[in-house]
């Protein structure tokens, strides 16, 4: 473990956690919407033990993604963790105009929560464009390591799914190599189009469609063994 895990704690994977001044109506929400839906370990915990299904989203961005695969999916729990401040003004935003009641917000590093989870808790995760930590000096800031697959093992049900999605080609390597090193979980992928043609469920996020990697969008799908 490096001085800097020591004195304080895990490497961030993340970059700035605010960029601009906040939209006044996403000041306001972080006022009066965020304290009800804020993702505290009670509520985290109420979910897990409800049955219902719980879906885990890391690093949600600007949020459209997660709101919208809340509006399809009523009947789950979505949680979602961003510590970038506008990215969380704007998926507070999302929920609002939809009227959700089934979404969870952390605005923090999701690993705490993630190491909190029981066994077996999460139907699905989903990290999808990742800050990439292009350069090799940085590559151990990258939030897929092999600790952080083996957590999402440990915190997927049988036959939950993890996704991940990139467009830097190095980044989307060093992951698969990661998730098919890991012995509990196994890459549903039978061909290339399976990888390269977003998934039918996938929502295109604004992130996405700026196009800031260095190849096409490449769609890693994995599921926990039985």
């Amino acid at each position: 473990m490096s001085s800097e895990e020591k004195s304080h704690g895990p490497l961030r994977s993340f970059g700035r956690i605010k960029s601009r001044t906040l939209k006044p109506r996403q000041a306001n929400l972080f006022d009066t919407l965020l304290p009800g839906i804020e993702a505290t370990d009670e509520r985290v915990a109420a979910a897990v033990a409800s049955g219902r299904e719980v879906w885990l989203e890391i690093g949600f961005g600007g949020g459209e993604h997660l709101a919208q695969q809340a509006a399809r999916n009523p009947d789950v729990t979505l949680i979602g963790c961003e510590p970038f401040l506008n990215g969380v003004g704007s998926a507070l935003r999302h929920i609002d105009d939809a009227g959700l009641s089934n979404v969870l917000i952390l605005a923090d590093d999701a690993r705490p929560l993630l190491d909190k989870l029981p066994d077996g808790a999460l139907s699905r995760i989903f990290i999808l464009f990742a800050d990439p930590w292009p350069k090799a000096r940085h590559n151990k800031r990258r939030f897929i390591q092999a600790e952080t697959v083996a957590v999402f093992a440990r915190v997927l049900k049988p036959g939950g799914r993890v996704r991940f999605a990139t467009d830097w080609a190095n980044y989307g390597d060093w992951a698969l190599d990661r998730f098919t090193a890991n012995p509990d979980l196994d890459w549903t992928a039978e061909r290339p189009v399976d990888w390269t043609v977003p998934p039918e469920d996938h929502i295109t996020t604004r992130y996405e469609t700026k196009g800031l990697g260095d190849c096409k969008p490449v769609f890693f799908d994995f599921v926990r063994r039985g």
